[in-house]
């Protein structure tokens, strides 16, 4: 499978980039939500872990991006977020939209592992 993480935290793309590639999988990242939409655009990948919040450009921003184009469904978008508490009715909203599913920060390989071998299994 192809990998994509969209993030601006250097530490998260390193343990999805280290967690992907130990499982044998492609992996491509972006610092930032401009570069991730083009990466998105210009590529297929069969996964983004995309970040909520980042400057400039967030998640949000790339999610009503794409739909606009309506694009979000084919993707298989997981929504990293620190801020999870509270994301229950914003969750909803996104899975509705299309995103795949949402994973807390910190996340821990087991928990990026799991959601790898969700859609792995889809596919």
């Amino acid at each position: 499978m192809k990998i994509l993480a969209v993030d601006d935290n250097p530490d998260i793309v390193k343990l999805v980039k280290v967690t992907v590639e130990m499982l044998g999988h492609d992996f491509d990242s972006a610092g930032g939500g401009i570069e991730g939409l083009e990466k998105i655009e210009q590529n297929k990948y069969d996964i983004v872990f995309l970040d909520l919040s980042m400057p400039d450009f967030t998640g949000m921003d790339i999610i009503k991006a794409l739909e606009t184009k309506d694009a979000v469904r084919n993707q298989r978008i997981i929504i990293f977020t620190a801020s999870f508490l509270g994301m229950g009715e914003l969750e909803e909203e996104l899975v509705k939209k299309g995103v795949h599913s949402v994973l807390a920060k910190p996340a821990d390989i087991d928990k990026i592992i799991e959601k790898i071998s969700d859609i792995e299994v889809q596919l």
